[in-house]
């Protein structure tokens, strides 16, 4: 093959019309764009990039630059085989392997970011030899061509660009193996893939539009899915990245049609030791819950498994953790139990398992931050019981007493969000609520006076907003208990001295 810049050289034809560049291609001799392709495909070898140290990439980028977009997509030999479409995809999954990260052995699925030093500049320059790539098939001739051995640019470009998506994914997030010229130009080869595939967003790159079919997801979740398996997805750090930024580009209603893709991985991220591909994988779960409908979830005991799954991360000693699976059981929890409304007096379900879970750790625990998690969900789960969390009623008012007399650092999470639990249990139990009332009095009077005459550094805002609460949780005993409260209260209010509890206290008998 002739050197590339004798090539370059030989494609210095702006200004010519077609016919005239077509004889000029025969009279010089010009090598036909298959075995220029070919030769380079040999040239972009793993041996010769460690020896060349990126200047095929520089001639492949070179080439493209002074390329006639004619001469890209024509062949010119009679008999001619070779399928020019598969040399572009070859090209540019080469291309994607020099910029492509090292591959990983160790169990944890992490590299030092030493070993991602060099990794910014190869992508920068693949991004950019990309980039021209699709310049050329963004030219669109006058007259649609008559010739057999012309091909259409779309043909390119759509075999293309699911392996550009994802290079892009890899690059384009602030990760150990980027930088702010890597990313940046991952962020441009995007959008110029999404421009010239005629697209307007990335999700319609992805999805397609209800015009015109299907996008490019299936085929880019096909070329992912042989690194999602349990024994390779580790192998490749930003696997894992990448499924995520595409998961969170596709939502109703075209997640549903590749739920089997999309399910397994997750599943498996979330299964793993480590904590943050626990999280990472519980967050494509809740993803995918929110996004695909119920009917879909429900066949095949599908949601039954993502259920376990979750249930059992409750386990956890992880406040991050607790966090986000709290947050998915509220959002998979009403696809698999029926409404309160026609439970009736049911046996207890996945509900109330969950909930007797909450309790016995939030009994026992001594940490602050997880603490404030099970205190931030509690009174969306009482809320979610309705009448039936009387059955949880005695441990229930012997978490959240408990969690009143903590003093819970400047900003008092727990004990707001206990607070809340408070309310909402006697708005929903409140049937109970009188032969309990001394013990609850007894408790909210003694947090109000320890909140008013408070020493800590605790912000007025928030010393403010905690006496509310906990008036109000009077105000609800006081309705819910046929004026009992305000009764016992006037003898409270003759022997304390206090302003800022009299104040509570007179809003109390205020309430009509």
């Amino acid at each position: 093959m002739e050197d590339p810049s004798e090539i370059i050289q030989k494609l210095q034809l702006a200004g010519k019309g077609r016919a005239e560049r077509e004889e000029h291609y025969q009279t010089m001799k010009v090598p036909i764009v298959e075995e220029v392709l070919k030769n380079l495909l040999e040239d972009l070898s793993t041996e010769n990039l460690r020896r060349d140290r990126g200047s095929v990439v520089e001639d492949v980028k070179d080439l493209l630059l002074h390329a006639d977009p004619l001469w890209l997509l024509n062949h010119y030999r009679q008999g001619e085989t070779l399928n020019i479409v598969h040399l572009y995809i070859d090209l540019t999954v080469s291309l994607t392997l020099y910029a492509a990260l090292p591959r990983c052995e160790t169990d944890i699925g992490e590299l030092p970011n030493s070993a991602y030093s060099t990794i910014p500049g190869r992508a920068q320059s693949v991004a950019e030899t990309f980039q021209l790539l699709l310049s050329k098939l963004s030219v669109r001739p006058l007259q649609a061509s008559s010739s057999p051995a012309e091909l259409s640019p779309d043909s390119v470009l759509n075999a293309i660009s699911p392996h550009l998506v994802i290079f892009c994914a890899t690059h384009c997030q602030e990760r150990p193996w980027t930088n702010a010229a890597s990313r940046l130009a991952a962020d441009e080869l995007l959008a110029a893939t999404v421009q010239t595939s005629g697209c307007k967003t990335v999700v319609e790159l992805l999805c397609g539009s209800q015009e015109e079919g299907h996008g490019a997801l299936a085929i880019v979740l096909h070329l992912m899915k042989p690194q999602m398996n349990k024994n390779t997805w580790k192998l490749n750090p930003a696997t894992k990245h990448v499924f995520r930024w595409l998961l969170q580009r596709v939502r109703r209603p075209w997640l549903s049609e590749h739920l089997d893709t999309v399910l397994p991985p997750s599943l498996l991220f979330s299964d793993d030791y480590r904590t943050e591909n626990k999280i990472l994988g519980v967050r494509c779960l809740q993803h995918v819950i929110d996004n695909v409908p119920a009917a879909e979830l429900l066949q095949y005991n599908r949601a039954q498994v993502v259920y376990h799954a979750l249930f059992n991360h409750l386990y956890t000693p992880e406040a991050s953790l607790v966090q986000v699976v709290l947050s998915c059981l509220l959002d998979l929890l009403p696809l698999i139990e029926k409404p309160l409304v026609t439970r009736g007096q049911q046996r207890a379900n996945r509900y109330d398992k969950v909930f007797c879970l909450i309790l016995t750790h939030m009994e026992v625990e001594d940490k602050i931050p997880l603490r404030r998690v099970y205190a931030k969900h509690l009174p969306v789960f009482i809320e979610r019981l309705g009448i039936l969390v009387v059955r949880h009623l005695k441990r229930l008012q012997r978490v959240i007493l408990g969690y009143l007399e903590v003093y819970d650092g400047p900003e008092e999470t727990a004990r707001l969000c206990v607070l809340q639990a408070f309310q909402s249990m006697i708005q929903q139990a409140w049937p109970r609520m009188s032969m309990r009332l001394e013990i609850l009095l007894k408790s909210l009077l003694r947090f109000i006076y320890d909140v008013a005459t408070d020493q800590s550094p605790t912000p007025p805002r928030v010393r403010e907003e905690l006496l509310q609460d906990a008036t109000q949780c009077l105000i609800l005993l006081n309705r819910c208990c046929e004026r009992k409260v305000t009764v016992l209260l006037e003898g409270v209010r003759q022997n304390c001295e206090n302003a800022t509890v009299l104040e509570c206290l007179l809003r109390v008998q205020q309430d009509v």
